[in-house]
């Protein structure tokens, strides 16, 4: 009887892969991908396009995605959205979760199946389960640790995978910068893409700009060359003192991983010696949280962070409303804010710190990503004000 409801499609299909959670909770679904498993913390993101740059995004690392739109993997994966500079070495998201199964690619800028490119990158999939569900477990009671595991013949060692996702300690308290950022310094001439064209070439700049790379993406970097800076990256532990004697015309504090109060134990003290030579900085996500640990201000684990492609965002200095990319489960505590540093963005979900500016020298950092790749474009406008930071301080000179 059983052998004949498999065959008229009755039984319940075998599950291949598991979300196995810290407090025992276990999932069921198809797995696709890569198989194996990984550990890490479960976060949700509402985005309705750019899986592939958020899979691929150095922010993500150490986290296990659920997406919360259904068609992931409808338009395939390309070797263009593709936001980790160092492809080979450095990994976003350890897994990802999805309702829907993934089907074929329709796309003309397809190059690959998204199934076919997970294998390639290492990263395991999960389908097939109510991934609303799981958004609002999230919500209730914040991001778990868990590990997500595919095996095509569906054996799995539960109690095992209970005891791993247990004894993961968590992204509070760990610093996964080292993970992420440049092994050394490199220049950057790549702009932005466009239909027809791809992307171009930088064909000359006016200002030298040093990006302090924390798992910086390319779409920033892309940003920055576009609006005329000659580019260098350099590591996340570089010096105060070699970056200042690259005599840039403004330093830029990248986006990454982790919890900022660990990668502020050897970041903070260079950003500080940077902020008091009163050079220009601009900071994004994690460059954001560290300026802000420079000054004194403090940060603090939010319960399911923010992850999307559309949250509404207030910017004080404009007066008006932005919908942005974000991608953070840490933010500034604006009660801890010194008097030199004002709040200039603020979430209208929540009401969390998304922006400060500092009165005595020309700083600024936003809490959301505003090179958002692949939209929305609302606050591009951050480059500019950065560059006419630069170009006031160069003519002052």
């Amino acid at each position: 009887m059983q052998d004949q409801a498999k065959q008229q499609g009755w039984a319940k299909p075998l599950a291949t892969a598991v979300l196995v959670m810290a407090d025992g909770t276990v999932i069921e679904g198809v797995g696709f991908g890569a198989p194996g498993k990984a550990v890490g913390e479960v976060c949700f993101n509402t985005a309705m396009t750019g899986y592939q740059e958020v899979l691929t995004d150095p922010s993500y690392a150490g986290q296990i995605v659920t997406f919360t739109f259904p068609h992931i993997g409808n338009v395939g994966a390309n070797d263009e959205d593709i936001e980790t500079v160092d492809f080979e070495r450095v990994h976003g998201a350890r897994g990802l979760i999805v309702q829907a199964p993934v089907t074929g690619p329709s796309n003309f800028r397809a190059q690959l199946g998204l199934d076919a490119w997970l294998k390639a990158r290492g990263i395991i999939g999960l389908a097939g389960i109510d991934t609303r569900a799981l958004t609002v477990l999230i919500r209730e009671k914040g991001m778990p640790n868990a590990v997500i595991a595919y095996d095509p013949d569906g054996k799995f060692d539960l109690d095992a995978l209970k005891a791993e996702a247990a004894g993961w300690p968590g992204i509070d308290g760990m610093d996964l910068v080292p993970g992420v950022t440049a092994q050394k310094d490199y220049g950057w001439t790549e702009t932005t893409w466009k239909l027809g064209s791809g992307y171009g070439v930088q064909d000359g700049t006016r200002l030298k700009v040093v990006a302090l790379d924390f798992g910086v993406k390319r779409n920033i970097l892309r940003l920055l060359a576009e609006a005329g800076c000659d580019v260098k990256v350099v590591p996340a532990t570089a010096s105060a003192e070699d970056i200042l004697a690259l005599k840039p015309d403004g330093i830029f504090l990248s986006n990454g991983p982790g919890d900022p109060a660990e990668t502020g134990k050897y970041a903070v003290p260079t950003i500080r010696k940077i902020l008091e030579a009163k050079i220009p900085t601009f900071g994004i996500c994690l460059g954001h949280q560290m300026m802000a640990l420079a000054v004194g201000a403090k940060t603090m684990k939010m319960s399911q962070g923010h992850h999307g492609a559309n949250h509404p965002v207030k910017d004080f200095t404009t007066d008006k409303v932005e919908i942005v990319s974000m991608n953070h489960g840490f933010a500034v505590d604006p009660d801890s804010l010194p008097d030199n540093a004002v709040e200039t963005h603020k979430s209208l979900f929540d009401g969390s710190n998304c922006g400060i500016a500092l009165t005595d020298r020309p700083a600024f950092s936003v809490q959301h990503h505003p090179e958002a790749s692949p939209g929305p474009q609302d606050s591009h406008y951050l480059f500019a004000r950065f560059v006419e930071m630069m170009e006031k301080r160069k003519a002052l000179a």
